[in-house]
């Protein structure tokens, strides 16, 4: 059930963020595999490592299900090294890829043209992809509304005063989704203004206050300090 007051509140930031970033046009990629891909590589890295890390497999004709499936781990994990992390990832996207030839034959389509709340769950069940992840793959590739958080919406909303610094992931989530129009645009849109907010203005350390475009809402307690 909608709170009138929280959800003002909401669009009223969604609002000013988009008058100031300005659309975002998220997320990259020229298939739905390649933002899948893209959803499990971004993990604790900037986007920048993971474009390097696309283009490798690109270039190497391997951005496909068949293609990481059939690759050997070592050298898949080579390929993807800008990414941190990369042969945990690369053990991530094999059983990803595994898992789609298995049970879909390869077709990745006939597994996002789930209802969203089984294709969160199937999606949650394959080791490796966590509740974001999981949700960034239904939201961007899939196209079903669904609110992604992440570590830049803890820190924003825990300063605003939104949540406790220790909200769990699925609150924050119920959170947003009860109090906004289930609209995949507007979801889309909300979390790269948030990302882009908190890479820039709302950092964790010595966030930059003064010119952030949310410090004159007057609905807002920013509870940030510069340290």
């Amino acid at each position: 059930m909608w709170n009138k007051n929280v959800r003002e509140e909401l669009i009223a930031i969604y609002d000013r963020l988009y008058r100031f970033f300005g659309p975002q046009h998220w997320w990259p990629g020229e298939s739905k595999f390649e933002i899948i891909v893209g959803a499990i590589l971004t993990q604790s890295v900037s986007w920048k490592n993971v474009e390097v890390a696309i283009d490798n497999l690109k270039k190497q004709g391997l951005l496909t299900v068949e293609g990481i499936a059939g690759i050997e781990r070592d050298k898949l994990a080579q390929l993807i090294k800008p990414t941190l992390y990369y042969n945990q990832k690369a053990d991530k996207l094999k059983r990803f890829c595994a898992y789609i030839k298995e049970n879909y034959g390869g077709d990745i389509l006939k597994l996002l043209d789930k209802n969203t709340t089984d294709l969160r769950s199937e999606l949650l069940s394959i080791k490796g992809i966590g509740r974001e992840t999981a949700d960034s793959i239904i939201l961007y590739a899939a196209q079903k509304p669904i609110f992604v958080v992440d570590a830049y919406t803890r820190r924003i909303f825990h300063r605003m005063g939104f949540f406790k610094e220790d909200e769990g992931y699925q609150d924050m989530q119920d959170f947003f989704m009860s109090n906004l129009p289930s609209d995949v645009k507007m979801f889309n849109e909300y979390h790269a203004l948030i990302v882009a907010l908190g890479k820039e203005y709302c950092t964790l350390k010595n966030p930059v206050c003064d010119k952030c475009p949310l410090n004159a809402m007057p609905c807002i307690g920013c509870l940030s300090l510069k340290k």
